[in-house]
């Protein structure tokens, strides 16, 4: 008597979402046993897909049939068994050298003949065809979305997948949120710890877990292009078409940020204290100081004091004060002083003359950054011929790509501002 393997495969890949659960085909495998007096001696089963050899399971079966614990294999369609060609040779040799006896689908007639073998390579060159097929629709597709300036995978923090137009939008509940969050550490005055627990305070966290965002992300999150206008898609730059949420020129700023402040165990210098050796106490007459204060929701004071140095006259300023006072009492200040009419008369004149000659530089300026943006496009173009024609390797080609591509969004962005903002 024969004695058989029952095998069933499920691939977790959306081109099999259609393909019986194994519950269910083992359920009519054994039902196909029993109607065909089969002698089943053992159930494999496994979640994995068949495009590449290496299966544990199926190896592991075909390990046994090799030893001779069994000689048979029932399965629900040889594509089951195999979607590449190692693991369908593997099949039909065994099949040759009498290891495997008989095969038996529910879906697909086999005997071990001549006929039966080549009807089978054709099962499995079919399976492998349809996989290879689908793999290069989907690539094409991607292609395409790529060249639209739309990203193909899962949309960063602060958007959204939209599933009808299958394109990425601003989420409503977390796209002002990560603004928020990058435009504060861009001040120079956070390090990834504290930005950290900014967002945290503001609700930005983990989807699944609910927790804080790890460090990783988080740094992951100042650095994605995507923010900006561009997306990367296997280490290569390109323009999106999304909505953008901060300026190249932010993300540059985040940058610089990253590498003067990103790591908290690095030391650093105190930054955006605005009034730190601006002024003097006005009663020993030494020096102001500044203290910055990180409170756990994330949120940064500054405070002012006098450093009592003096070791002659004991100061008596021993209360701090907040910088928004003390900017509240530079500007009463400021307010108390005015020009004399004369002063002010010469200064507008001055000020009309420069006007007049911003204005005629500025059609100049205009045409210098068109020039350049030109410029920048056409060694993009030339860097991609020279990328096709094999004279440069694929690495060089996305470092240098990648930084023209920031290069002309850079240009592209100043020419915007000036011509929405003229010469303001």
């Amino acid at each position: 008597m024969i004695k058989y393997f029952i095998y069933c495969r499920k691939s977790s890949e959306d081109e099999e979402r259609q393909v019986l659960s194994i519950e269910v085909q083992l359920t009519e495998l054994r039902e196909f046993a029993k109607q065909n007096s089969l002698f089943v001696v053992k159930e494999y089963y496994e979640s994995k897909t068949a495009k590449e050899p290496g299966r544990e399971v199926f190896n592991e079966m075909l390990g046994e049939i090799e030893k001779g614990s069994a000689s048979g294999i029932l399965a629900w369609n040889p594509d089951r068994l195999a979607r590449n060609s190692i693991d369908g040779g593997k099949v039909i040799y065994f099949v040759d050298t009498l290891k495997i006896v008989a095969l038996k689908f529910p879906t697909f007639w086999f005997e071990a003949t001549p006929q039966g073998k080549f009807m089978l390579s054709v099962a499995f060159g079919q399976a492998k065809y349809y996989t290879d097929n689908l793999r290069e629709n989907i690539l094409r597709g991607i292609r395409q979305k790529i060249r639209r300036g739309e990203l193909s995978a899962k949309a960063p923090l602060g958007y959204f997948n939209e599933p009808r137009l299958r394109t990425i939008e601003p989420d409503k509940k977390t796209f002002n949120k990560v603004k928020e969050c990058l435009g504060a550490f861009a001040t120079g005055q956070y390090t990834l710890t504290s930005i950290q627990r900014k967002m945290f305070s503001l609700g930005l966290v983990g989807a699944r877990s609910g927790k804080p965002l790890v460090l990783a992300s988080v740094e992951h999150i100042l650095k994605n292009p995507f923010y900006y206008g561009h997306f990367q898609y296997r280490g290569e730059v390109h323009q999106g078409s999304h909505k953008t949420m901060i300026s190249k020129k932010l993300f540059d700023k985040i940058q610089e940020a990253l590498v003067t402040n990103g790591k908290p165990r690095k030391k650093r210098g105190e930054k955006g204290l605005l009034y730190k050796g601006f002024a003097v106490c006005g009663e020993c007459g030494y020096a102001i100081t500044a203290e910055r204060k990180i409170k756990k929701s994330g949120l940064v004071y500054h405070y002012y004091h006098c450093t009592f140095k003096s070791r002659t006259q004991k100061c008596s300023q021993t209360r701090f004060l907040r910088e928004e006072e003390l900017t509240r009492q530079v500007q009463d200040m400021v307010q108390k002083v005015s020009l004399p009419d004369e002063w002010r008369d010469a200064y507008l004149k001055k000020l009309e003359s420069e006007n007049a000659d911003v204005r005629h530089s500025s059609d100049l300026f205009v045409q210098n950054l068109k020039n350049d943006i030109s410029a920048v496009s056409a060694r993009l173009s030339r860097l991609t011929d020279a990328y096709l024609n094999e004279a440069l390797e694929l690495g060089e080609y996305l470092e240098r790509k990648n930084a023209l591509t920031a290069e002309k969004r850079t240009l592209e962005e100043k020419l915007s501002d000036f011509e929405r903002k003229g010469n303001h």
